[in-house]
Parts: C-alpha cells; structure tokens; sequence
C-alpha cells in the first residue's frame, strides 16, 4: 500500500512536469527548513530536529520543517515536528514589500520560481509537502506537512517573512512488545508543529538575508511522533542569486526549554543547503535535502547527511501559479539502527492572494 500510494504520486508529479498539466500565456521566454519531516525520525528533517526516545535513550536526528528525534520504549525514535524552509530564489535586482496579486500575475514563471524556492520570499504560498522514507530497519516513514509561507511588509526598509510548519500526519513503525520475529505496527498521528519569524532586509539586491527565532511546540498526539518538549533557538538565512542560478544555507538550532519531565532534553540542528539552477521557463533543477544533527545522540548517530537532487516546475492553474515539485535523496550517512536510507518527495505549491498589502508601519 505504502508502494502504491508513493507511485500514484510520483505519476502525477510526473505528468505535470512532463507537461501534461495547462500552461499560461505567461510561460513565456525569461527576458527552492524548523524541519522536512523524518520516518522514525520524523517530523525532525522538516523541522530540522534530531530524535530522541521518549525513554531517554539517545535518538538519531531527524520538518519544518521538518525535518525533526524522538525514541520510544524500543529503539524506534519519535519524530519531532515540522520542515525546514526551502531553498531560495528571489527578484534579481531589488525584493520590494510583499508582492500583490496583479503583481504575481504578471511575473514570469521563472522569477514565479524562484520567488517560491526562497526562503525569504515576497509571495504568499501555500506548500503541501509529502515525505516517504525508507528506513535502515527496512521499514516505512511517511508523513504530509502543510508549509504556508505568509510575508509582512513591516516598513519599506523589512519584512517579516512567518514559515510555520504544521505536521497534518507522520505515520512511524512502532516495535511490537516481545515480540521474538521483531515486528513492527505503524502508527499515525499528529506531529510537533513548528514555527520560524524571519526578519528580512527589503532591499539587500542579489542577497538573501534573513534571521529570527524558530520555535517547537509539543502537539503531537503521540509519543512517537513529537518529542514532548518545548524548543526554540535562532534561524538564519543567507544566500545569493543570479539571473540563472542560486545558492545559499538556511540552518536552524532548537534547545529544550520545557515539556514533559519524563522526555528528554534535546539539542539538535537542521542545516538546508540550497543550490538550483533555472534553466527553462518555470523549470529548476538542484539540490534536495536537509543535513540533521541530533547532539545528545551517540557519536555514530549523530549526523544524517542527504545527496538529492529536485526537479520543479511552475505552471498556471486558472489566473495564478503553481509549482510542482519531485525530488529523491539517498542518505550518504545516517543513524545505523533506524535512519532514514531514501526519500521520495513530492511538493505541491500554489501561490495565493496575499491578505495584509502594503506596510504595517511608516
């Protein structure tokens, strides 16, 4: 069933990438991290948080984000909440206040794309983004996240760019209790939601820049799909773009501050290189993936460190964009026992009226 559902996706990802799916007449020539969700280290990628289990042991990491972990009782980690924003892109020239919707309609789709691969972008989006994860205890993570990205023009000079990161499932195998044959139930549930404020230059011209607070709620309705605590620490955003290509880091880092006494403490980074090339209108290959750190975990499971490579195409469904995207990592290091081995990711990202126009302040 898990097979199934993830070639039905793919299919259809495919199709709109191959072309299947309506283009506007704005497909004209041109004159994308707390955490990625993670399997038994789930919601960590998205939110970009390591596991940890809820029995203290040391976990792997793991959105909002999210990539984000969690153990339970058995060796099986809990995914903490959320994925880490995604790669950037922005106006080649000057990012003004957050752009309007005559404004998106009138772009083309490849500055559309690069808008939405920026993690301090000026669009309103709304990204659903799916997860399928094989684990090295050859069993299957899945999760779905809903990502808005909602700007502020707080004055002409900053914006505030509010990436919450909202786990809708994270479906983990759970170990069956003494059992000899080392089965496995897969339990669904809501995750650890996550949320990032940016404060972003409005004019910082090829330069991406941003930083702010990223914070960690503990809303998961099971043990092994949160880790019970309540984190926050700083994100930061910096990268650079050309007509053609772009390039960055977006890292973020969460510390326990609260939560449940009988969870342990966390500290665990996300770090989301990004690097993209626009090759085509609406068209972008590039870089997939998002390093995680899991600091309280043993030395040998510290790291996950994905190769990926994502495919993205923005198209026009009815007066605005929406960019599909398909991408596949394969875990070059990860947690021996239950890491995450190889992804398949699909994005779903369509660009919406923003709601709050101009600047909250003169």
């Amino acid at each position: 069933m898990n097979k199934t559902r993830l070639l039905v996706s793919s299919f259809a990802v495919l199709c709109v990438l191959g072309g299947l799916a309506p283009c506007g007449a704005a497909d004209q020539p041109d004159a994308p991290a707390a955490f990625r969700a993670i399997g038994v280290e789930a919601q960590a990628v998205a939110m970009g948080m390591g596991t940890q289990p809820p029995d203290g042991s040391a976990g792997s990491p793991a959105s909002p984000t999210a990539g984000i972990l969690d153990r339970a009782p058995g060796t099986v980690p809990a995914p903490p909440a959320g994925q880490v924003a995604q790669a950037a892109g922005a106006s080649d020239a000057v990012r003004t206040a957050p752009a309007t919707t005559g404004e998106v309609e009138g772009q083309s789709l490849t500055e559309v794309n690069k808008q939405l691969s920026n993690p301090v972008s000026s669009y309103w989006s709304l990204t659903m983004q799916f997860n399928n994860y094989s684990l090295a205890n050859h069993q299957w993570n899945e999760n779905m996240q809903f990502q808005p990205v909602l700007p502020v023009g707080l004055t002409k000079d900053w914006n505030l760019i509010t990436r919450p990161v909202l786990p809708l499932y994270n479906s983990v195998p759970v170990p069956v209790a003494g059992d000899p044959h080392k089965a496995y139930n897969q339990t669904t549930a809501f995750g650890d939601l996550l949320d990032m404020e940016l404060l972003s230059p409005a004019h910082s011209g090829p330069w991406l820049l941003g930083a702010g607070p990223s914070f960690i709620f503990p809303t998961a309705t099971s043990k092994w799909t949160g880790q019970g605590k309540w984190q926050a620490g700083p994100a930061v955003v910096f990268g650079y773009l050309t007509k053609e290509f772009i390039v960055g880091v977006f890292p973020q880092q969460w510390w326990s501050i609260g939560g449940s006494t009988d969870r342990p403490f966390t500290s665990q980074m996300n770090l989301q290189p990004f690097a993209a090339w626009f090759f085509a209108p609406g068209w972008s290959l590039g870089y997939s993936g998002n390093i995680l750190a899991n600091w309280r975990a043993p030395s040998k499971d510290v790291w996950t460190v994905p190769l990926g490579l994502g495919l993205g195409k923005v198209v026009k469904l009815g007066p605005l964009p929406v960019k599909f995207s398909l991408a596949g990592q394969w875990m070059a290091v990860h947690p021996s026992t239950t890491g995450q081995e190889w992804n398949i990711q699909v994005q779903i990202t369509p660009v919406i009226p923003k709601l709050i126009k101009g600047t909250l302040f003169d």
